[in-house]
C-alpha cells in the first residue's frame, strides 16, 4: 500500500503532506533527527533517528519501497529514493524523475565547489504561497496516479 516518506527536519510542507494523508487515509512517516511538535492523527509514524550523517535519509531508504512517495529537498536522498523506483517531490512540488536527478546532482555539487570558493554565498529563494499551492498540486496528482496504477495492478493480478 502506498506511504508517504518525510524528510521532516526542515520540511516546510508537513502541515500539506497531512492534509492530503487524512483526505485519502495514508499513512505517513515524518523521519527526524529530533522530536516534532506537531500534532497528528492516525497513520502518522513519528520517527526519531539518531543524529548520526544521513541516519533520517538510510532509515526512510531503508523501509520505503517502489510506488511510495519521498518528500525531499535533499538530492542525494532524491536519488537513492527514485533507484529504490519511489516518486520524489521536492517542498516547493519539483518531481525528481531519473530524467532530471542527473542533473540535480551536478548543480549541487557545483553550488557547493562555489561556495567552498567564496563565489556563492548560498543564498536560496524564499519559500512561497505559490510554492505550497505548487507543492499541495504535485502531491494529490502523484497520490492520485499511484492510487489508480495500484488499483489496475490489483485487478490485472485478481486481487481486489
Amino acid at each position: 500500500m502506498l506511504e508517504i516518506y518525510v524528510d521532516a527536519d526542515a520540511c516546510p510542507v508537513k502541515e500539506e503532506v497531512l492534509k492530503v494523508a487524512y483526505r485519502h487515509d495514508l499513512t505517513v512517516h515524518l523521519v527526524s533527527n529530533q522530536w516534532l511538535r506537531l500534532e497528528v492523527g492516525e497513520n502518522i509514524n513519528k520517527v526519531v533517528v539518531s543524529d548520526g550523517f544521513d541516519a533520517a535519509d538510510d532509515w526512510i531508504v531503508e523501509h520505503m519501497g517502489a510506488g511510495d512517495i519521498c518528500v525531499t529537498g535533499d538530492i542525494p536522498l532524491a536519488s537513492r529514493c527514485l533507484d529504490k523506483g519511489a516518486v520524489v517531490i521536492g517542498a516547493t512540488g519539483r518531481l525528481f524523475t531519473l530524467d532530471n536527478i542527473g542533473m540535480a546532482l551536478a548543480m549541487r555539487e557545483l553550488k557547493s565547489q562555489l561556495r567552498d570558493m567564496g563565489e556563492d554565498r548560498g543564498f536560496n529563494a524564499s519559500f512561497t504561497k505559490r510554492d505550497r499551492s505548487t507543492f499541495l498540486s504535485a502531491l494529490e496528482g502523484a497520490v492520485q496516479k499511484l492510487m489508480r496504477h495500484g488499483i489496475s495492478l490489483q485487478a490485472q493480478n485478481g486481487q481486489t
